[in-house]
C-alpha cells in the first residue's frame, strides 16, 4: 500500500512538471543528467560512443578546457571545448598550499575523486599532488575542476559547463574506464609560444611538459606517464627489470622505435620554427629600439635649438623632451614644451603616426603661406627672408622639388627619424 502511495506521488509530480514544459530529467540528480543530444550526435559522427574513454586538456593562457574521447580506432579526438570561467594565480605550476596557484602537469582522476555533492555544484579532484609534485616537495590539496565560477587554486567552470564535463567522465567510468588523464598546460606549446616564454623561470619545467604534449600530438593517445629523478618521463619502459622511482635516478629505459622516429622528425620541424620565431621577435625588438633612439635624437636636437632661440620646425605633438632639456642648461624649456612632455603617453606606433600627421600639417601650412604671400601683378616683391643656412639644417632637409609633394614629404619624414 505504501509503495502504491509513493508511485502515485511520483506520477503526480511528473504530470505537474509536464504542464510547466519540464521533463523528468529536470528533477533527476544533477550528477545523473545526460549529455545534450547535440553532443551525442557529434560523438556518433566521430565514431565515439557515450561510454568510450575520455581525457581532458587545460590551457591557462587561452582559458580553455578540452574534452577528448577515444574513437573506434583507439585514437582520441576533441569532442568539446569550454571557456574556463576562472582560474587563479598566474602561468606556472603550484608550489605550496595557500599560494592560490592552479596546478600544471599530468594528473589522474579515478571514480573516487568524483564529487556529485560538491558545494560548487559538481566537481572532481584532479589528483594534486601527484608523484612528481610530491618528489619535488610541492604541497596542496583539494585542487578541483568544479562549478560555481569561483576559484582559489582550482579550475572553475559555470554550472552548465561542469554538468557536461562531469557527464563525460561519469559515462566513461560506466563504460569500464578506470581512470582518465588531465593534462594542464600554461599555454599551447607551439614553437612561437615557447619562444615568447624562453626567459621565464618556469621554462625548463615547461620544456619537460612539452615532451608529453608532443607525444600526444603525434599519437593522439594519452601518454603513459611515470616519474623518476624528480622528472616526468613519457611512454618509456625501464630496461633490465628496473623500476621507476620518483625521487631516485632514472634507470636505463626504452621507447617504441616508431615513436622515437616520429618524435625526432617532429623535433627537427619544431627547432626550425622555434629559431624562426626567435629571429622574428629579435627583429621586432630591434626595430622598436631603433625607432626609440631616432625619436630621442630628434627630441634632443629640437629642444637644444629651440632653447637657443633658433627658428625650428614644429616638434610632433605629444613628444616629451626632459632629457634634451637637461642637456641644454643655457635656457629652460618654454611652458608649452613642458606641458607637452608631461602629457606624453602614446605608444611607439602612435608616436610615428603623430609625427607623420605633424609633418603633413607643416607642409600644408607652408604651401598655404606661400600662396597668400604671392605679390600682386605689377608690384615688386620684397626680398625673401634669408633661409636658415646652418650646415646641420641644410644637410638634413633638402629643398622641396617642384611638383613632387609626396617625395618631399617622404624625405622630411625620413630626416625627422634619422637624426
Amino acid at each position: 500500500m505504501t509503495r502504491l502511495i509513493k508511485y502515485a506521488f511520483l506520477m503526480s509530480a511528473a504530470i505537474a512538471l509536464t504542464a510547466c514544459n519540464e521533463t523528468l530529467e529536470d528533477i533527476a540528480p544533477k550528477a545523473e543528467r545526460q549529455l545534450p543530444s547535440r553532443v551525442v550526435q557529434t560523438m556518433k559522427a566521430k565514431g565515439m560512443s557515450k561510454t568510450s574513454p575520455v581525457m581532458m586538456r587545460i590551457f591557462k593562457e587561452e582559458g580553455k578546457l578540452e574534452v577528448w574521447k577515444a574513437k573506434q580506432n583507439g585514437r582520441y579526438d576533441v569532442i568539446a571545448s569550454y571557456d574556463i570561467c576562472k582560474w587563479s594565480g598566474q602561468l606556472g605550476p603550484k608550489f605550496t598550499e595557500g599560494d592560490r596557484q592552479a596546478p600544471e602537469g599530468f594528473y589522474t582522476v579515478r571514480p573516487g575523486q568524483m564529487n556529485p555533492k560538491s558545494s560548487y555544484y559538481l566537481a572532481f579532484n584532479i589528483g594534486f599532488p601527484n608523484a612528481y609534485d610530491q618528489a619535488n616537495g610541492r604541497t596542496g590539496k583539494h585542487l578541483m575542476v568544479h562549478g560555481a565560477c569561483s576559484s582559489a587554486g582550482c579550475y572553475s567552470m559555470t554550472d552548465e559547463q561542469i554538468s557536461e564535463i562531469y557527464a563525460f567522465a561519469r559515462d566513461s567510468f560506466k563504460g569500464g574506464q578506470r581512470e582518465f588523464q588531465v593534462q594542464a598546460f600554461p599555454f599551447r606549446m607551439t614553437a612561437e609560444n615557447m619562444a615568447r616564454y624562453r626567459n621565464d623561470p618556469n621554462y625548463d619545467f615547461w620544456k619537460m611538459l612539452k615532451v608529453g604534449y608532443d607525444h600526444f600530438e603525434l599519437t593522439k593517445v594519452p601518454p603513459k606517464v611515470d616519474v623518476c629523478g624528480k622528472r616526468y618521463v613519457f611512454n618509456s619502459e625501464p630496461a633490465n627489470g628496473g623500476k621507476f622511482s620518483p625521487a631516485a635516478s632514472c634507470p636505463p629505459m626504452s621507447q617504441p622505435e616508431s615513436l622515437l622516429t616520429a618524435y625526432k622528425q617532429h623535433q627537427a620541424k619544431y627547432d626550425f620554427a622555434f629559431n624562426a620565431a626567435l629571429k622574428k621577435q629579435s627583429s621586432s625588438k630591434q626595430s622598436e629600439t631603433i625607432a626609440g633612439h631616432s625619436e630621442a635624437r630628434l627630441v634632443a636636437d629640437w629642444s637644444k635649438r629651440r632653447a637657443r632661440g633658433e627658428k625650428v620646425s614644429r616638434l610632433p605633438p605629444n613628444i616629451p623632451s626632459p632629457t634634451a632639456v637637461a642637456e641644454a642648461p643655457e635656457a629652460a624649456p618654454t611652458p608649452a614644451v613642458a606641458a607637452t612632455a608631461s602629457a606624453y603617453t602614446a605608444e611607439p606606433a602612435s608616436r610615428l603616426q603623430t609625427a607623420l600627421e605633424a609633418v603633413a600639417g607643416e607642409q600644408q601650412e607652408e604651401t598655404t603661406t606661400a600662396a597668400t604671400e604671392t605679390p600682386a601683378a605689377g608690384t615688386v616683391p620684397s626680398p625673401a627672408p634669408r633661409p636658415n643656412t646652418s650646415p646641420e639644417r641644410t644637410a638634413s632637409v633638402p629643398a622641396p622639388e617642384a611638383g613632387s609633394q609626396g617625395t618631399s614629404l617622404r624625405r622630411r619624414i625620413q630626416n625627422l627619424f634619422s637624426r
